[in-house]
């Protein structure tokens, strides 16, 4: 008997999830509509490479990837590996030195020895500005002689990079479509320990904040980005964001984004190809399916019939009794919208006078009913109707209505506003399918 009775609420319980409509859940998120699309951009800067003026071993004096002013040293030459200089340096020069080297020493990492080297250029070179051969005013030539040395000085302000890649000479009227060919792509390190010539390439100077970077476009995106004339872009390098002149060039018949920038050029001088996100979708709200959207009646009431409960301080309207004219009755009201009423009359006005008109849950009236304000005496029939678009929450289990303003829409989402008032909250189940559920219906 006790499995014959089992076998009957198996059965029954089956019978009633294979009738049963299959509500399905949805959690509400925040966030945009869409991810932004990612490219692969090409810079174009202004970019010289210089070369060698006279022949011997090279000693870099400029840090790579760091700006170096007019008159300051970038290397020297001399015709022996074994350099020699002699200066006598100031106690706050030598404390300036070991502030220098105490920095480096606690921020170094040794996955990073490279930085060695760089460390290494840099307080060469700041040895050489304190003994007064770079940054000052006894010599303006760009070569000068310090012990068996030939120093090389910048000819201006820049950055210095000891690579070249051959698009140091090309501008953004000059590209074709190879030169976005990332696999044909080669860089030459031009740091040498060995002699090099008169004539060798030896670095290359960024003498321009200004500069462009080059993206390919679909023909879809080139129509979706074709009315901008700037855009914001992410850069996955390090996640900085920065702004940008924009506009669509075309390129041997193809058509490519142009990204104009003003600055930043330092953070990313070493890289040719950066991976970047044109941030474009910038309206985020509360992220709900479409499906899950509905509509609802209310009652339209203005704002000055309303009145509140000195006790309970809710707002409500006063009812008049349907048998007794003369008497009234509170009745607290649910307030899911409030629009104004006269916006230009409602302008100089301050936010107590303002006129709205109210849309009321339908529950707590009936077509028909009189209200009366308290202010003036003056009647308004129940009679109005209004529709807010909204959505089932089921947080308790049962399905009631919570409204939503809509922002933005694709074919499968919308987003709506996070602040509106009886509306939703992040993180709040609803119902994805709500034409299979009615208001206030449990559903489990």
């Amino acid at each position: 008997m006790l499995f014959g009775v089992l076998f009957i609420y198996m059965l029954f319980s089956m019978i009633l999830y294979l009738t049963s409509s299959n509500i399905e859940s949805y959690l509400v998120i925040a966030g945009p509509l869409s991810r932004n699309e990612t490219y692969t951009g090409l810079a174009v800067r202004e970019e010289t490479v210089h070369k060698a003026e006279t022949s011997g071993y090279v000693n870099y004096y400029a840090r790579e990837g760091s700006k170096i002013n007019a008159n300051g040293v970038v290397y020297g030459i001399s015709s022996s590996k074994k350099t020699e200089g002699t200066t006598e340096l100031s106690n706050e020069e030598l404390s300036s030195i070991r502030s220098q080297l105490q920095s480096f020493s606690k921020g170094f990492n040794a996955s990073k020895f490279n930085t060695t080297y760089s460390f290494k250029y840099n307080l060469e070179g700041s040895i050489l500005q304190y003994a007064g051969v770079t940054g000052g005013t006894s010599s303006t030539s760009s070569v000068v002689t310090y012990g068996n040395q030939t120093l090389s000085k910048a000819e201006q302000d820049g950055i210095v990079l000891y690579s070249m890649d051959g698009y140091e000479n090309k501008s953004v009227s000059s590209l074709s479509t190879e030169d976005f060919d990332q696999n044909a792509y080669h860089e030459t390190d031009l740091k040498t320990q060995n002699s090099v010539s008169a004539g060798d390439s030896l670095y290359t100077l960024i003498s321009d904040e200004n500069w462009s970077l080059m993206i390919p476009l679909s023909a879809k995106q080139a129509a979706k980005l074709a009315d901008r004339s700037t855009v914001r872009v992410k850069f996955l390098k390090d996640d900085m964001t920065q702004t940008g002149d924009f506009s669509i060039v075309e390129i041997d018949g193809s058509k490519y984004g142009k990204i104009d920038f003003n600055k930043g050029v330092i953070r990313y001088a070493a890289d040719r190809f950066l991976e970047i996100e044109l941030v474009t979708n910038t309206v985020t709200g509360l992220k709900i399916p479409l499906s899950s959207i509905v509509t609802k009646e209310f009652y339209l009431i203005p704002s000055k019939y309303s009145t509140k409960n000195e006790d309970s301080q809710d707002i409500g309207f006063m009812v008049q009794g349907k048998d007794n004219k003369d008497s009234l009755s509170f009745v607290k009201a649910s307030i899911y919208a409030s629009i104004e009423e006269d916006a230009a009359d409602n302008a100089d006005k301050p936010e107590d006078q303002k006129s709205y008109i109210y849309y009321v849950d339908k529950k707590s009236f009936a077509e028909g009913d009189v209200i009366v304000s308290q202010k003036d005496q003056s009647k308004y029939v129940v009679s109005d109707v209004g529709v807010l678009e909204g959505v089932y929450c089921i947080n308790q289990g049962y399905a009631v209505f919570r409204r939503i303003e809509i922002l933005d829409q694709n074919e499968e989402y919308a987003i709506a506003s996070k602040s509106t008032s009886y509306g939703l909250s992040r993180y709040d189940h609803i119902v994805r399918n709500a034409d299979k559920v009615n208001e206030e219906e449990i559903l489990y």
